[in-house]
Parts: C-alpha cells; structure tokens; sequence
C-alpha cells in the first residue's frame, strides 16, 4: 500500500524548479559577464525538478510485509508489530517502538491516503495518545 503525497505539495516542486530554471537561463542569457553564481539557479532548479519527479514516482509512505517505510533517501523503516504507541500530536503521528520511532507529517498526506493509513494503524493492537 502506498501512502501519497498531497498533489499540492509535488506540485509546488515543480513550479518552484521550473520557476529556478527560468530565472537561471535569464540570468546567464542576459547577463555577459556571468559568475558561477549565476548558475547557481540551475542547482536550485535540477535539486526542486528531481525532488518532484521523487514524491511522483515513490510516494511518501509504503506498507508492505508488516513494514512501514518512508520513501526518501534516509526514510526510517519500521516494522509494525513492534510498534508500542502511536501518539498524535500537532500534525503528527509518531510511531515509538523499544529502539525507534518515526514522524509521520500527516499536513503531507492526500486525504484519501490519510484515511487508508489511519485505518492501517488502527488495526496494530498498540497504545494510542
């Protein structure tokens, strides 16, 4: 199961990096005598474009044989029978477990998703807050 990213947030990745890549071709069309600051835009621009392409293709949660798993380069994993309390605060679900835990921003989250996760974690037989 894939827990998505709302379309409003992937999306603002890609204007923000088509946004970056414009300005980054004015500033170095333009101007003759660019620095390599000018081409700074195009970093800012390839970082926004390939984060978009990311969240489109992974999505932000995957729960798949009894793990949950954050679809970004350093997303934490953790299995979910050793889940002990899920605590929902400011926006937030945080997954504890006896060695970890991890936040799950849930302003992120598609509404459709959202439900379908919320269901998920109410099927573990763990301590809510």
């Amino acid at each position: 199961m894939r827990i998505r990213y709302k379309k409003k947030q992937v999306n603002i990745n890609l204007i923000l990096g088509l946004i970056w890549l414009a300005n980054g071709i004015i500033q170095t069309g333009f101007n003759e005598n660019a620095g390599w600051y000018d081409y700074f835009w195009f970093l800012l621009s390839g970082f926004y474009l390939i984060m978009y392409f990311y969240q489109k293709k992974e999505q932000y949660l995957t729960i798949e044989n009894g793990i949950i798993k954050q679809n970004w380069p350093f997303g934490k994993k953790l299995n979910l029978n050793e889940i002990i309390r899920i605590k929902h605060f400011a926006g937030e679900y945080t997954l504890k477990s006896e060695l970890q835990k991890m936040k799950i921003n849930i302003d992120a989250i598609d509404e459709e998703s959202l439900s379908e996760l919320k269901t998920e974690l109410k099927k573990l037989n763990v301590e809510w807050k």
